[in-house]
């Protein structure tokens, strides 16, 4: 684990600063009136596509299996979660699933508790973890597709900045994937740090997660993330009717068409007046992630 900025893959670091560095250079361009209309609302939008894709695909769909889908639109997840930039669905969901089972634990890679908000918003992703623990993902191993797709992880990334630049010039790569990258990216690694220290605590769940409203509307329903914790193999974080979980909403609108099916929802325990786990909750959290991999 890095205690020291020499500690990090330096510089493995240079394409996230590069994609930082073109989205300043587009904010001045912005600033100087050249940037036309439609590259901000290709970024606007980009942000809830690729968000959609983070959210339904690495996490509740890889990660955990809340739901089920046909493998070729399995694959098309796939792509539409690494068009985000956030390496391979294996390598997100391998991390994902140990990220629960050692929640806030020295082997939680990206717990602020442990290693510090900087560490666990961005750095622990360049603290040597970049292999993929195929162990833990066995059960998404038998689609030889989306191994390949792990491999070339880049590749949806690179042919969404052709494609925005092929649009709109400059201003398609700087706004419309350059500021649109950096928001996605930032938006998605405030559940690793933010929600750790900042918000509610619903259930005891033996760690430090926490329930934000606020996160939850710019990660698409991420930010109740207490409730998550409390049980994650649950397609729907937001619990209750008020909580706003747009994740939830559009797995439920696809399943209407058969797109998706069999999509998990939260026990009848945890509407109870006992709103709290059981005792051993590390032992329930490391029982769930089992039954996940074994799947």
């Amino acid at each position: 684990m890095a205690k020291r900025l020499r500690d990090y893959e330096l510089l493995q670091t240079y394409p996230v600063v590069i994609v930082h560095v073109m989205a300043v250079i587009g904010l001045v361009m912005a600033a100087m009136g050249n940037v036309p209309w439609e590259a901000w609302a290709l970024c606007f939008t980009l942000y809830w596509v690729r968000m959609w894709g983070v959210t339904a695909g690495y996490h509740r769909y890889f990660s955990h299996r809340t739901f089920k889908t046909s493998r070729v639109f399995q694959f098309i997840i796939a792509i539409v979660a690494q068009s985000s930039a956030q390496r391979g669905v294996l390598w997100w969901a391998a991390h994902h699933r140990d990220h629960h089972k050692f929640s806030d634990q020295e082997r939680d890679v990206h717990s602020p508790i442990q290693h510090g908000l900087v560490h666990a918003q961005i750095g622990w992703i360049y603290d040597h973890n970049g292999k993929t623990d195929y162990a833990r993902v066995k059960d998404m191993c038998k689609f030889p597709e989306l191994v390949v797709l792990n491999k070339v992880w880049v590749v949806p990334t690179i042919l969404l900045a052709v494609l925005c630049t092929a649009w709109l010039g400059w201003a398609g790569l700087l706004i419309g994937f350059g500021l649109n990258t950096v928001l996605v990216w930032h938006g998605t690694f405030t559940i690793n740090s933010l929600s750790h220290v900042w918000g509610n605590t619903r259930y005891e769940t033996g760690d430090t997660s926490r329930n934000n409203w606020i996160l939850a509307i710019i990660t698409m329903g991420e930010g109740w993330h207490n409730n998550h914790h409390h049980f994650m193999n649950s397609a729907r974080q937001g619990f209750f009717w008020w909580e706003f979980d747009m994740t939830y909403y559009t797995l439920k609108a696809l399943s209407w068409v058969g797109i998706v099916w069999d999509i998990k929802a939260p026990p009848a325990r945890v509407y109870g007046a006992d709103l709290e786990a059981p005792a051993s909750a590390r032992d329930v959290k490391a029982e769930s992630v089992s039954s996940i991999e074994a799947a």
